[in-house]
């Protein structure tokens, strides 16, 4: 194992199968981020969403994608310049995975790509040595925004292992409003997303307060119905209430508790749970 891995993996305490392949995500994640970085990518866009909560702001879950928006609007922008760079930086680390762009039949603002590989070959590199499916593979899904909403600010944030680099995010106040955003807009159908929920607890716990101006821009991309003026903090309340009376809990908690080592954190959820949390969350004025 390369010895950068090991003292990463050694802070995972892995017991299960389910640890180390929840810990090898993560690992690919940033070796992912450090050939990007290696690559350049963060002079053009900006890491948000889950995964940078996790790895650059420590929030309590695993995630599973990696979500990047471009600074400025460029529908030439091709994730396909980089995959050079991505490949290269998992061959040092001894890892076998391949990443391929995903096609899509209608004309979309994000790329996408998919980084893949076996799971057991991979997890065996990382010390595992009980019994897994030896085909089971891996899917790592990668997205750019290639035309994001305005109205957002960034920062640099340092990642110290595998190798120290440094990544360009959205700030917490942005990455808030886009969390909202999808609390409020996300189309999942008779699905639930818990990870948006588990996120908004910790955004609140934080004190952290929304961008509106972001959430506006957001808004005002993703939906069909165009306002003349802007959203005021009691209107916002009253749909994150809205929201949270329509919620299932239990479907809610199903959803997130795989990517949690302890689930029990969850025993508290309810809806008057998080009527509270919502009260606690703090809309900036514009």
């Amino acid at each position: 194992m390369n010895s950068a891995v090991e003292q990463l993996l050694a802070r995972y305490s892995c017991k299960t199968v389910e640890d180390y392949e929840l810990a090898m995500l993560e690992i690919m994640q940033q070796v992912c981020l450090l050939g990007l970085w290696r690559g350049k990518f963060f002079e053009k866009a900006a890491f948000y969403g889950g995964t940078s909560l996790r790895i650059l702001y420590g929030l309590e879950r695993f995630s599973q994608d990696l979500d990047f928006s471009l600074l400025r609007s460029d529908e030439t922008f091709s994730v396909e310049q980089y995959f050079r760079a991505i490949t290269t930086e998992f061959e040092s680390f001894g890892f076998d995975v391949e990443i391929t762009k995903k096609s899509k039949a209608a004309e979309s603002k994000i790329d996408s790509a998919f980084l893949k590989g076996n799971t057991l070959e991979n997890i065996i590199k990382l010390g595992y040595a009980g019994t897994f499916h030896k085909d089971k593979i891996f899917k790592i899904k990668f997205e750019v925004d290639r035309n994001p909403p305005q109205d957002f600010e960034t920062e640099t944030q340092f990642i110290l292992h595998p190798v120290p680099c440094s990544v360009r995010t959205y700030t917490l106040p942005n990455l808030f409003a886009g969390k909202m955003h999808a609390i409020l807009f996300r189309q999942w159908g008779n699905r639930v997303k818990g990870r948006d929920w588990f996120d908004l607890v910790w955004f609140a716990g934080r004190g952290v307060s929304i961008n509106t101006k972001h959430l506006m821009a957001r808004y005002r991309q993703s939906e069909v119905e165009q306002l003349n003026k802007d959203l005021s903090v009691d209107e916002w309340r009253s749909m994150l209430v809205s929201k949270v009376e329509s919620l299932d809990v239990e479907l809610a908690k199903q959803d997130v508790a795989p990517f949690l080592r302890y689930p029990r954190v969850l025993d508290v959820w309810s809806r008057d749970f998080f009527l509270h949390v919502a009260s606690k969350v703090e809309f900036s004025e514009m």
